[in-house]
């Protein structure tokens, strides 16, 4: 004999009822469709009749209090779409870029078809575990500040109460030990540059610590050969099939006084560069007025100067080195030079001393090692 359906209210708010297939359903009326003026209906299941009422109860309180919002449809993957779009408007090219990456290859084909309204903290861990094989702990990290950027937004917005993302436990990051040029490497490589093509760029870059697309994008107008000053305040950023300016990585310009030799080189370079504009004579193209161009007033792309860079130190034995390693051995070099903490991060472009004495903690350690050593030999010989 098939079960009797039960009909009745469930607090005034709406009707409980059990179905056919021995589930329960409790339906209410939780607003008015603007465009019809139509009641719009709600119904929630469960397995039992205490279970369904609950459920309601708490649609219907935050129907009383003004809180309740009907669950998105939204797909984790049209919400990215959205996201990407509308809400990423003050990032920097090549992050947004990064961003895309990590969505179009990771997060939609794992997450995406999941509605964000039952996306869970378990989904999401499950994706990073996934990655833990094939994947750094950082790139996880990275992907992880996407999907939570994103995922917070649509908490404010309400499309979500809480952001899955919050809870989740991420690799354990393994900080990468720098291994700049020293002080015994410094002189083969400024040896082994003598005469380069790129000479002029090689130096200036490992005693002012510049990235890559800072130095690249140097113009004559940064330079002030009376005041031997650099004025750092934009770079020239590689993107997918072209290059473009971009603001400085954490967004601040900087004013760095680097050492006479570099000011000497920008001297020779901009005689150089002259000598080169008259023999090039119609053909030359500086429009931008880079500081490091080719014989015809081209701009030194990435890929050229890294090229060459990984040819002289492969040469002189150390293929390991990166071009971002003359940035860290301006830094240790200064530090070992006596500059204090501040100065280095003011002239690295740092958003902070505390990341700065982070980073070149092997350095500040041995150099509190050397003050020790010194006062010892002073106190034994007094």
């Amino acid at each position: 004999m098939a079960r009797k359906k039960e009909t009745r209210n469930a607090h005034g708010s709406g009707t409980i009822r059990q179905r056919p297939d021995g589930r329960w359903e409790a339906r209410a009326t939780v607003g008015t469709d603007p465009a019809t003026g139509k009641a719009i209906r709600k119904s929630v299941y469960g397995s039992t009749q205490q279970e369904v009422r609950k459920k309601m109860n708490t649609i219907t309180a935050a129907i009383d209090n003004g809180e309740y919002k009907e669950p998105s449809k939204l797909t984790t993957e049209d919400w990215l779409k959205i996201w990407i779009k509308e809400y990423t408007l003050n990032l920097k090219p090549l992050t947004l870029r990064s961003y895309q990456s990590h969505i179009d290859n990771h997060i939609t084909p794992t997450l995406g078809k999941i509605k964000i309204s039952v996306l869970a903290p378990h989904h999401i861990q499950k994706f990073y575990n996934g990655l833990n094989d094939d994947y750094s702990a950082k790139t996880i990290k990275n992907i992880h500040g996407v999907l939570h950027k994103c995922l917070e937004q649509a908490t404010r917005l309400g499309y979500i109460k809480t952001n899955p993302a919050d809870f989740c436990k991420l690799p354990r990051l393994v900080k990468a030990q720098i291994t700049p040029m020293d002080k015994t490497i410094v002189p083969t490589f400024l040896k082994a540059i003598k005469g380069h093509q790129f000479e002029n760029i090689f130096i200036v870059d490992i005693f002012t610590g510049l990235r890559q697309s800072e130095i690249i994008g140097l113009t004559w107008d940064c330079i002030n050969f009376e005041t031997g000053t650099i004025n750092v305040y934009r770079q020239y950023q590689r993107l997918i099939g072209s290059y473009q300016w971009a603001t400085l990585k954490n967004g601040k310009t900087r004013l760095i006084r680097p050492a006479k030799l570099v000011m000497d080189t920008l001297k020779a370079e901009k005689i150089k560069q002259a000598e080169n504009r008259l023999r090039a004579g119609s053909a030359w193209e500086n429009d931008e007025n880079f500081i490091f161009t080719n014989e015809i007033g081209e701009y030194i792309k990435h890929p050229t100067l890294l090229k060459h860079y990984k040819k002289v130190v492969t040469g002189i034995g150390y293929p390991e080195l990166r071009f971002h390693d003359l940035r860290h051995a301006f830094a240790v070099l200064s530090l070992q030079a006596g500059d204090d903490i501040k100065t280095v991060q003011e002239n690295l472009g740092h958003h902070s001393a505390s990341f700065t004495m982070d980073t070149y903690a092997h350095v500040t350690d041995a150099m509190r090692k050397e003050s020790s050593d010194r006062m010892e030999a002073l106190i034994q010989s007094l």
